[in-house]
């Protein structure tokens, strides 16, 4: 199970993972017909972000300096969407103090502002950020995204440490 874990098969499967759960967003959004608002997305971009981290670390060598740089640069990733994704989550269950205000668009927001206050904007949250429209073993989408966050950061530890073990 070590062995495996040494080479490019753990890092791939860790890429694989994220780009499958933006492809289950996707799909999710897809069939029950959901607009997903700025901090899905958000959420999607650092899963995306996280996947093309493993990929490129598969590649790297084990006990280099850059294989170190890039874990760090994994839990860290990692760590920035559990924020975003518990800041989502914030935003649900404070529902009711919330002005419901759909707001403007992702896309708008970053043709039509400066990135920083794009951002911030996007961070806030709206009205739509605040709606429970899917569930999983009542789980909410912020939920489930912060529990993956959480593993693949864990995920990212591990592969680094497994790439040590013995044969």
């Amino acid at each position: 199970m070590c062995q495996w874990f040494k080479g490019k098969g753990g890092y791939v499967l860790g890429f694989l993972a994220c780009f499958g759960i933006v492809a289950l967003a996707l799909a999710i959004q897809v069939h029950y017909n959901l607009e997903p608002c700025p901090l899905c997305i958000s959420q999607r971009i650092i899963f995306m972000s996280l996947g093309v981290l493993f990929l490129v670390h598969a590649f790297v060598q084990p006990k280099s300096w850059l294989s170190t740089g890039l874990v760090v640069v994994e839990v860290l990733t990692a760590l920035g969407g559990a924020g975003v994704a518990i800041r989502h989550w914030w935003l649900q269950v404070h529902k009711d103090e919330i002005i419901a205000d759909c707001g403007v668009g992702f896309d708008y927001m970053f043709e039509n502002f400066p990135l920083k206050k794009a951002l911030t904007l996007v961070f806030r949250g709206t009205g739509d950020c605040a709606a429970i429209d899917w569930t999983l073993l009542g789980l909410t989408l912020p939920q489930l995204g912060l529990i993956s966050f959480i593993v693949f950061g864990s995920y990212g530890v591990f592969l680094f440490r497994a790439r040590r073990c013995s044969r």
